[in-house]
């Protein structure tokens, strides 16, 4: 050993150890362990989508429910159990449709006999959200691979954290704020609402007995509102009646939701009074007359929420189910 060696030597060791660098996600996460991840979820998602059109709409607000409660981690996917209220049993998750969960669980089953215990169920949904989207003509844009799923769910956790049709818009602009989302992305996030529906108790105080001499919220077309109110007449008796976001398109994923709200049919209040804020409504303008600026600032958005608070290395775990967590399974 050389002199300057020797020297060295006591000095490395004095040097504090760093800690591992955090694993990245990256496009190719399952390049070498499953190389048929993306060809199989698109398998399933294309089946399903086909079978039943809403289930790209459902799959939407079920990531997005997911990444804004603790990050992207299929927290939502976990069942309660006799000792623990998880978060899709929290009230304002219940209305999700069971054909989103459904999805994913296909696309877990497939994923298990060609590549067991490699393959999230988070990475499951931000890939077959993208999927669904892109099918029903939205933008297609990158998924960044490598979360580790959640081995907690609860309840408790949901409350203040997801947007209701009853607040504000100075509530949801800061509900977005508080996790680090412009006014512009949020404007761009809530158009997700071009495609789905929403169940006319979300919207009734528009429509039924409104403080106005017409008797329904005067920021409404009145043809429209006419409407809605013989479509829901029977609502509180019906719980499961519900009315298309989009009355237009309400099958495509497109910029017209931004066009029906310059024209007062948006469906919930808090997306028609995106289009007279000061603070909104530009963004309402641009995305209303160009689609590819809609789908560009989309896509970054989403981009951006799927990578919230993510899971990697040893944070999270692959479940083996998408139900439950690896500790909670016996089979």
């Amino acid at each position: 050993m050389s002199m300057a060696s020797t020297f060295l030597l006591p000095l490395l060791l004095l040097l504090p150890l760093l800690p591992p660098a955090e694993p990245r996600l990256t496009l190719d996460y399952y390049k070498q362990t499953c190389p048929n991840f993306a060809t199989i979820v698109q398998d399933v998602v294309v089946d399903k989508q086909m079978a039943i059109p809403t289930t790209a709409a459902g799959a939407l607000r079920l990531f997005f429910h997911d990444c804004i409660v603790g990050g992207c981690d299929a927290s939502l996917l976990i069942s309660s159990n006799a000792f623990n209220k998880a978060e899709r049993d929290h009230e304002v998750n219940q209305a999700l449709p069971g054909d989103a969960f459904d999805v994913i669980i296909r696309a877990k089953t497939k994923l298990e006999l060609e590549c067991p215990g490699i393959v999230s169920c988070a990475d499951i949904l931000a890939e077959a959200t993208r999927d669904l989207v892109s099918m029903v003509g939205g933008p297609y844009y990158p998924v960044r691979l490598g979360r580790k799923d959640s081995v907690e769910s609860r309840a408790d956790d949901v409350e203040g954290h997801i947007a209701r049709p009853n607040m504000t818009l100075t509530q949801i602009i800061n509900l977005f704020a508080a996790r680090g989302f412009s006014v512009q992305e949020m404007v761009a996030l809530t158009g997700a609402h071009t495609i789905g529906f929403s169940h006319c108790s979300e919207f009734a105080n528009r429509i039924f007995n409104y403080s106005s001499p017409t008797g329904f919220d005067r920021t409404m077309n009145p043809d429209y509102a006419m409407g809605l109110r013989k479509l829901c007449a029977n609502y509180t008796k019906d719980s499961t009646i519900a009315a298309f976001n989009d009355p237009m398109t309400p099958g495509k994923f497109d910029n017209m939701y931004y066009l029906n709200l310059q024209h007062g049919v948006g469906l919930l209040a808090s997306d028609q009074a995106m289009a007279f804020d000061p603070r909104t409504k530009p963004y309402v303008d641009l995305y209303a007359a160009n689609q590819s600026a809609f789908f560009e600032a989309f896509s970054h958005a989403m981009e951006k929420v799927s990578v919230q608070n993510v899971k990697t290395g040893n944070k999270g775990e692959v479940r083996r189910r998408c139900d439950a967590p690896n500790t909670l399974q016996t089979n």
